[in-house]
């Protein structure tokens, strides 16, 4: 393990060495961020709408109890911004996005296309790599935010079926609830979880060896290796956060 997190890390500075210092086709970056957002909207569409209306519900049982659904709508996109929004839709882009560019990756590895590209005296990491990673990151950040604006959406259309709140109810104290402090932790946690995401999939991708198997093992170890390190920098930057917090009395 401590082995592949060195050579990961290896890798992420090769990439990021190639993208300030030799740059790279606008092209083949916009063609990466449009070929990721087209295959996983409808898939971040439908996941942040029942992200949002399941939130909703679960705090309408809850708040119902206490009289205070006039707070639905401010706890639940509170919670969907701040935690599970950005972490559900992460974990739907790392099976779609993650396995996809993993195995991309993995089949011109293993089909010698990469050395092909060497011997036509071009650089992989600037033809091939760092155009995916960066357009996975653009796409994933744009996807995500997408996706929680849809929870929200979600949560004001089963607000109005299940609880009889009107939109002008459901909104009204959202901003009381929701502060600045919490859109600035979704937002970070969106971009950390779509560097990962990007840095991990075209890593293990362009890692791969030993075939048709080989491809199939890279997929799979990428769906999971994204899945617990988003997990895991979920927790660091939440601490992270609430401690800059704390400090600035923010």
């Amino acid at each position: 393990m401590i082995n592949q997190i060195g050579l990961a890390v290896i890798f992420l500075n090769k990439i990021l060495s190639t993208l300030f210092k030799k740059g790279i086709s606008r092209e083949d970056f916009f063609e990466q961020t449009l070929k990721v957002t087209q295959q996983s909207f409808l898939t971040v569409t439908m996941a942040g709408f029942f992200v949002g209306a399941i939130m909703t519900i679960q705090f309408a049982l809850q708040l119902k109890e206490y009289a205070a659904l006039a707070y639905l709508g401010g706890l639940a996109t509170s919670g969907t911004l701040r935690e599970l929004g950005p972490l559900l839709i992460a974990f739907m882009l790392s099976g779609k996005v993650g396995a996809f560019t993993a195995a991309e990756l993995g089949t011109m590895k293993v089909t010698e296309q990469m050395d092909a590209i060497r011997c036509l005296g071009a650089d992989p990491f600037k033809e091939i790599i760092a155009p995916r990673f960066l357009g996975i990151i653009v796409a994933s950040l744009f996807l995500l935010l997408f996706g929680i604006g849809m929870s929200v959406f979600g949560g004001l259309l089963m607000a109005n079926i299940f609880a009889q709140i009107n939109a002008d109810q459901y909104v009204r104290h959202i901003p009381t609830i929701v502060k600045l402090s919490s859109i600035i932790s979704g937002f970070f946690k969106v971009f950390w979880f779509s560097f990962c995401l990007g840095w991990i999939a075209t890593f293990l991708g362009y890692s791969t060896t030993g075939g048709a198997k080989g491809v199939g093992l890279s997929v799979v170890n990428t769906a999971v290796a994204t899945m617990v390190v988003i997990v895991i920098v979920d927790w660091i930057t939440t601490t992270l956060f609430n401690s800059v917090l704390s400090m600035l009395a923010f």
